[in-house]
């Protein structure tokens, strides 16, 4: 007889620095400079608590032309490790642009891969009381995984004064089925299925200078709701010449943080600290992200289209 158990995954891992990867929520936000950007981190979720989300988060974009059309390129590679779970999100990015109203719009696709793993191995149920089952069909005693196709889309507004995006990802829910197997490798008719949440998402910033000095400030906000839980966070940051920037942050009934950064030529260096305003706090000293970046100007103009060097002189 075949036994079936159902979870559901949580949704996307939490960053601070948001503002630094709009690409990981939506694929529309692909080439807004004329730079390929990488961007690559990780967070430690409330330190001090044993097995608290740990994640890492790898992302690159670039801006092309195809004629007088203009695309943007991505791909996304995140991490993230639960308790006894692991899951591994790979998608690859593509938006199409195209300007209006003194800005430029785009949409954005993406298509990857969400990968869900538990680790059964490590399961420990307590045989000794009236209050657990050691043979609960329900809990795989053996390390499982299994992965499925996941979609994202994003749509993305960048004018001089603002910028602004809504999107999707987990369009489809995607369900990762798994079947356990005994020790022989057969299998021994359980299969157990983990969804990942449908997930909406909402955010805006803008660049606001400060008349007669080298600073600017940086507000930007993210909504997000998976139809069951809905959330979302303010930041406010204050830059100088382009160079440093420190900010502070709040996100709803969760946390307050405190965010710095730190550009260099085509170097990036951002972090942030998360206390808990929740009873987490008790046992937890904060989270900490980090995120390291770089970037490479590309020349997008014609002025050198079907221009060569002779291999002579080369």
């Amino acid at each position: 007889m075949a036994v079936t158990g159902c979870a559901v995954a949580q949704t996307d891992a939490q960053f601070s620095q948001y503002y630094e990867v709009p690409t990981v929520y939506n694929p529309a936000a692909l080439g807004m400079t004329d730079f390929i950007k990488i961007r690559a981190g990780s967070r430690m979720q409330w330190v001090g608590i044993d097995n608290a989300p740990t994640t890492f988060l790898l992302t690159g974009d670039m801006p092309m032309k195809i004629g007088s059309k203009r695309i943007g390129l991505g791909a996304v590679v995140e991490t993230e490790n639960y308790g006894l779970y692991s899951s591994l999100q790979v998608g690859a990015q593509v938006a199409y642009k195209f300007r209006k109203f003194g800005g430029e719009f785009a949409a954005g696709l993406q298509i990857g891969m969400y990968d869900q793993s538990f680790k059964g191995s490590d399961v420990y149920i307590p045989d000794d009381d009236d209050y657990h089952e050691s043979t609960d069909n329900g809990i795989p005693m053996r390390d499982i995984h299994g992965m499925a196709l996941d979609l994202g889309l994003g749509l993305w507004y960048t004018h001089p004064k603002f910028w602004a995006g809504l999107s999707c990802t987990h369009i489809t829910s995607p369900t990762v089925t798994m079947k356990s197997e005994s020790e022989s490798g057969t299998d021994t008719g359980t299969t157990y299925e983990f969804q990942a949440n449908r997930t909406l998402y909402f955010m805006a910033g803008c660049n606001i200078p400060l008349k007669n000095t080298l600073f600017e400030l940086l507000p930007s906000f993210l909504v997000k709701s998976d139809f069951t839980f809905t959330t979302g966070e303010a930041t406010i940051r204050a830059r100088y010449n382009k160079l440093f920037t420190l900010g502070v942050g709040y996100r709803y009934d969760d946390a307050v943080y405190v965010a710095l950064g730190a550009e260099y030529k085509n170097f990036y260096l951002g972090y942030t600290y998360d206390y808990s305003t929740s009873a987490i706090a008790k046992a937890s000293s904060g989270s900490h992200e980090v995120f390291l970046g770089y970037k490479l100007k590309l020349d997008l103009s014609d002025k050198n289209k079907n221009k060569h060097k002779s291999i002579r002189i080369m």
